[in-house]
């Protein structure tokens, strides 16, 4: 992977900003014989024009300019290091990938993942929703020759954990505001890309002290890193075995697993009991559990039936009609995918390693 600080570094920084100079003359607007001003006569006010300013070169830029000796030097000096190199636009365009085609999704369908699918408003919900545009991308990269290939994939992989990382560690521990003066909000450096509206932050109102906690940051980043390579092969075996097997993997991954031990209605006798009804799916794979072979049918029901603060279980008795729905949406999010792939195999490979309009994903539903 790329150096963390180094890559922030590079693609952090704000691009220069030129302000127009006003006008010197202004022109009084025409005026009636009774002398006021109309405002349909009134010229339409012309836009400020940005001047052309070029930018002074450094004395170092004019020194290695004036041999070409040492232009020649520098210039390899620069090669060795890796500057424009492949792999090093690869990597730049693949930020752009990732932050103008995958980061938005989440925010841009928001109604669907979030109302009609029922995820919750948590990061988890936001990584599974990006994760599904990465692979997509993925895809379409594998196409391009070998070794540009395995440059872009490995820049917007590499983007993509370096902004999960900085998204769970502001989640962890929210940036604090200044006890006096003006509010400041969050700047954009937080992260690598922009914050997203998709999910909320527990407990932003309790701010501790101090950074967040390693460890758990650690942990995290295993746990998504392994739902990353789940996802990723459950959908690459889907586009072999065919819709059936992907509308399972929609069903695991964005409706929750939901009813995978059959649907309990209001009527039902796991509906009677004194507490009200509460089940789960477990997660074995990119999850908390360690160690599955030890696990007996005892342990996995008591682990179902225990509240893991994700947000993601079955409906409850009076909302069993929701499942109607689950069929639809399955077909929804299958056909969007297979048509994003297509359409991703019809763009040229010059397209797809320097353009981003067009490879600008469409709305599920169309």
């Amino acid at each position: 992977m790329v150096a963390r600080s180094i890559l922030a570094r590079r693609l952090r920084q704000p691009p220069l900003q030129i302000a127009a100079p006003r006008c010197a003359h202004t022109f009084p607007p025409p005026k009636h014989k009774h002398g006021h001003v109309s405002a349909y006569e009134q010229p339409a006010p012309e836009p400020p024009k940005t001047p052309t300013q070029e930018v002074p070169e450094s004395w170092l830029t004019r020194k290695v300019k004036s041999s070409p000796t040492t232009l020649k030097a520098f210039m390899g000096m620069a090669t060795v290091l890796g500057y424009n190199s492949p792999k090093q636009i690869a990597g730049r365009h693949a930020y752009q990938l990732y932050d103008k085609l995958c980061v938005p999704r989440a925010d841009e369908e928001q109604v669907f993942w979030r109302d009609e699918c029922s995820l919750p408003p948590t990061l988890q919900s936001w990584f599974s929703v990006t994760n599904l545009h990465v692979w997509l991308l993925t895809v379409r990269l594998r196409a391009l020759p070998d070794s540009l290939g395995k440059h872009y994939i490995q820049g917007l992989v590499d983007h993509f954990f370096i902004d999960v990382e900085d998204r769970i560690r502001n989640v962890l521990q929210p940036p604090t505001p200044p006890k006096s003066g003006p509010p400041v909000s969050i700047p954009h450096s937080t992260y690598v890309s922009s914050p997203s509206n998709f999910y909320t932050i527990p407990n932003g109102d309790k701010r501790p002290k101090g950074k967040a906690p390693e460890r758990l940051v650690t942990r995290q980043m295993k746990i998504l890193k392994e739902q990353l390579a789940g996802m990723g092969m459950s959908f690459d075996i889907a586009l072999v075995k065919g819709d059936a097997e992907m509308a399972a993997v929609v069903w695991r991954n964005f409706l929750g697993a939901r009813g995978a031990r059959g649907i309990v209605y209001p009527s039902s006798p796991e509906a009677k009991g004194d507490k009200p009804y509460f089940r789960r799916s477990v997660n074995l794979v990119g999850g908390d559990i360690e160690k599955v072979d030890k696990w007996d049918e005892q342990r996995f029901e008591a682990e179902e039936l225990k509240d893991d603060g994700s947000g993601v279980h079955d409906f409850a008795p009076d909302e069993a009609g929701k499942y109607v729905r689950y069929p639809e949406l399955m077909a929804d999010v299958v056909r969007y995918v297979r048509r994003e792939l297509v359409r991703l195999e019809q763009i040229p490979d010059d397209q797809v390693m320097g353009s981003i309009d067009a490879l600008r994903f469409g709305r599920i539903r169309e």
